[in-house]
Parts: C-alpha cells; sequence; structure tokens
C-alpha cells in the first residue's frame, strides 16, 4: 500500500517513497516530505552533476557536496546547473 504525502518538491498530494533514500536526518526528512516524483527528479539532477563536475560518489568531500545540492534542490527551491552546462539535443525521444 502506497502513502500519501504533501510533497515539498511538486507542493502536491502525491505518492511518497517506499523507504528512507538517504542515511540519517537528512533520509527521514526526504522520506516524510519527498514524493517518488521529486525524487526522481533530484536523481536524474544528481547525474548530471557527477558527470558534469566529475564528482566521485566515493570522495568524502564529492558527497558531502552532492548532499548540500540534494538540499538545496529537493527543500530550497531548486540547484544551479554548473557553469556551462549545455543539455544535450537527444532530438525526438
Amino acid at each position: 500500500m502506497s502513502r500519501t504525502i504533501h510533497c515539498e518538491y511538486s507542493h502536491q498530494e502525491t505518492e511518497g517513497l517506499d523507504f528512507a533514500p538517504w542515511p540519517g536526518a537528512l533520509g527521514q526528512r526526504v522520506f516524510d516530505h519527498i514524493g517518488k516524483a521529486g525524487w526522481n527528479a533530484w536523481l536524474a539532477h544528481q547525474t548530471m552533476l557527477i558527470n558534469e563536475l566529475r564528482l566521485s560518489p566515493r570522495n568524502p568531500a564529492d558527497r558531502a557536496r552532492l548532499e548540500t545540492e540534494m538540499v538545496k534542490f529537493l527543500f530550497g527551491g531548486g540547484a544551479e546547473k554548473p557553469e556551462g552546462y549545455v543539455p544535450e539535443d537527444r532530438g525526438d525521444v
């Protein structure tokens, strides 16, 4: 049975996550206040950040940066794309 929450990212009632996707208090905050669609949007943004900024999730400093960006993206009204980022033209996909 799915949970319904008021998503702070999308500002609407939506399906909640099935589990806390991040450790600690931040993971619980995401679980309590972010829907599945919001989390998926963050995962796409995180992938772009990792690729464009050459971040390594194994590096503690890079993980801390991703966590900071996650909070801005999900709870702070959005996060900026890296300077000079140009999305790939995928045609009619």
